[in-house]
């Protein structure tokens, strides 16, 4: 039984087929076959229910995966602790689509003033291959908006954020003295795709005054919804980190009066994992207060 088999072994249980675990591997689909067609002759055991294409675990899988995850995890963990000098390294960070290009630049500079010789690895993906991705230790650290939760991993919330109106510059609302939630109830709205926690959270808001929010298009981009919304083909609720200054005039933020909403961002990580110290003062630069 070899490290390399393992990880193998434990990607193909992971994405359920030998042709997406060769993909995330970087090898061939014959060559992860052979690997663990190799890892079933030693422990003379089957690991994987052959099923078409996909694959599940046997009941022996089942075990091996879990003792897997530990050994991969023991070894990887004992070569960051020896490495670990706390200057150079890297560390590996994901975050939602909607917080990653407006929150990481300003704090990729500030780690890097502290941490000139270490590298910082960035991904944007949402919530749940955040998490996944961190409880398995592909991850550092994952950024992203609550709630969420995962039994293993631990959660820190960072700060809260208000969601601000967007409207057109010609739009009904944009003269308003005053705009409450209720008052968005038969406007449409343009929203994120079902992947984005963004548009679960303003459901949510909406649910909370009766009321469904009818929306005109989804888009996979926070850009696009903007665009959109500039356009006149709906309203939206856009986190404040993203109301950038349209230039154009075409598009225009404001806080709701009454209850506003927001978001709470958080730092996730697996504390069952080496926490290096370049990670550990990377949480400390997150943790530091924003300017508004």
């Amino acid at each position: 039984m070899e490290i390399q088999q393992l990880r193998m072994f434990l990607k193909v249980a992971e994405q359920g087929s030998f042709t997406g675990a060769a993909r995330e591997c970087g090898v061939s689909q014959p060559a992860i076959s052979q690997q663990i067609a190799r890892l079933e002759g030693s422990l003379g055991r089957p690991l994987f229910e052959r099923q078409g294409r996909q694959v599940a675990l046997t009941e022996a899988g089942e075990i091996l995966r879990r003792r897997a995850m530990q050994i991969v995890s023991l070894t990887e963990d004992t070569a960051r602790l020896l490495r670990d000098d706390g200057e150079t390294g890297r560390v590996s960070v994901s975050a939602i689509p909607t917080v990653a290009p407006y929150l990481m630049p300003t704090l990729l500079g500030s780690f890097h003033e502290r941490h000139p010789r270490a590298a910082v690895e960035v991904n944007e993906e949402v919530t749940e291959a955040i998490l996944r991705r961190c409880g398995v230790g592909e991850v550092d650290v994952g950024v992203l908006a609550m709630p969420a939760s995962r039994a293993y991993l631990k959660f820190e919330p960072l700060f809260e954020e208000e969601l601000l109106l967007a409207t057109a510059a010609d739009h009904p609302l944009a003269d308003r003295e005053r705009v409450e939630l209720d008052d968005l109830r038969d406007h449409p709205f343009v929203l994120l795709d079902e992947a984005h926690c963004l548009s679960e959270d303003i459901r949510g808001f909406c649910r909370r005054r009766l009321f469904q929010p009818v929306a005109t298009g989804r888009a996979a981009q926070l850009v696009t919804v903007q665009e959109l919304v500039a356009q006149g083909f709906g309203i939206s609720l856009i986190p404040a980190m993203a109301a950038r200054p349209d230039p154009s005039g075409r598009l225009l933020y404001r806080s709701l009066d009454g209850e506003r909403p927001t978001r709470t961002i958080a730092a996730c990580w697996n504390p069952d994992r080496y926490e290096s110290r370049l990670m550990l003062s990377f949480l400390d630069t997150l943790r530091q207060p924003r300017a508004d």
